[in-house]
């Protein structure tokens, strides 16, 4: 679906990003491992999106198996509770991990 922005330009899909700061996401529990770079210990959590990384950049996972073409994704820095982690956690519940994502991995919550 394209957007027409307040100036008359039109975004291919895929140029804005899906998420926002703020947002609520769940990171995707999927298989292969192979050479993806999602760490196995945070699929399959929820997560919230505390920035939009930059401009979209290169889908370094299709990348690393030399099937990229030049497709592009947009990053995002997510902050997981870790109690999230680890349920028998005891610490502050204001304690996270902060980690970069590809949208390709994420969905809405």
């Amino acid at each position: 679906m394209n957007q027409t922005s307040i100036s008359g330009i039109v975004k291919a899909d895929g140029e804005d990003p899906r998420f926002r700061a703020g947002d609520r996401v769940a990171i995707s529990n999927r298989f292969p491992i192979g050479h993806y770079r999602v760490p196995l210990y945070i699929r399959g959590k929820t997560a919230m999106v505390e920035a939009v990384i930059g401009s979209p950049r290169v889908n370094n996972e299709e990348e690393g198996f030399g099937r990229n073409a030049g497709m592009k994704q947009h990053y995002y820095r997510l902050a997981i509770p870790l109690a999230e982690l680890w349920a028998d956690y005891m610490g502050s519940a204001n304690d996270g991990l902060r980690i970069e994502v590809s949208e390709s991995w994420l969905e809405r919550r």
